[in-house]
């Protein structure tokens, strides 16, 4: 009986620990090694890959960038308004996202379009109006070219680039990247899929419970 009771504790002891467990996504991209002296002491420091700054300007006319993001999780991707494939599902897949966390102060969605020329900041109000996006929790950037395909290769790991044999124009991937408060990539999933949408609006609600790291 008493071994009974001590594997019951056990077993209750064990479960209490699991559900206190604070789930903690991954962290991806570049990572290096950094030794500083704390205290007297050799301390080696993880430096992971984090999203460079920049300013655009947004559908409002607005010149926004990292710098309003540095308290902000959020979600990029990259796109054009005139897009013939995959961008209108793209969208409607973030539209859900945007739904779930439009009323949330340090969640935001970032629309990178790879078409500046085209997409002028009243070209993107009217693309955001019809998508019913209004408020500033999903902001739709133009800016130079360059930059941004620098950024989406380099930094969001997504590929872009102008084809003038493709549909419209350009090819790029449909990812939707998740970035924290530290500018860190901690997820990316496909903007196409609406399981992997849901994936990420569940892994953003996971993110804003992690405790934040210094």
């Amino acid at each position: 009986m008493k071994k009974l009771i001590g594997g019951l504790v056990l077993i209750l002891l064990f479960g209490a620990c699991k559900s206190n467990t604070v789930k903690v996504l991954p962290i991806y991209g570049n990572r290096s090694a950094e030794t500083k002296t704390v205290n007297g002491q050799q301390v080696t420091d993880t430096v992971y890959q984090t999203v460079p700054a920049f300013k655009f300007v947004n559908q409002y006319g607005d010149s926004v960038g990292s710098k309003n993001l540095q308290n902000d999780i959020y979600v990029a991707d990259f796109f054009f308004t005139s897009c013939p494939s995959i961008c209108p599902g793209m969208q409607r897949n973030m539209l859900n996202v945007y739904n779930a966390f439009k009323d949330t102060a340090d969640v935001k969605i970032i629309s990178f379009t790879i078409d500046p020329k085209h997409d002028t900041p009243a070209v993107l109000k009217k693309y955001a109006d019809k998508l019913g996006v209004s408020g500033n929790s999903w902001w739709f950037l133009n800016g130079d070219r360059d930059a941004v395909y620098g950024l989406a290769t380099k930094s969001y790991l997504v590929g872009v680039t102008q084809d003038s044999t493709a549909a419209g124009g350009y090819v790029h991937q449909g990812y939707f990247v998740l970035i924290d408060k530290q500018q860190r990539i901690r997820g990316s999933y496909d903007g196409t899929d609406p399981k992997q949408v849901d994936q990420l609006i569940a892994d953003i609600k996971t993110l804003k419970a992690e405790p934040v790291s210094k």
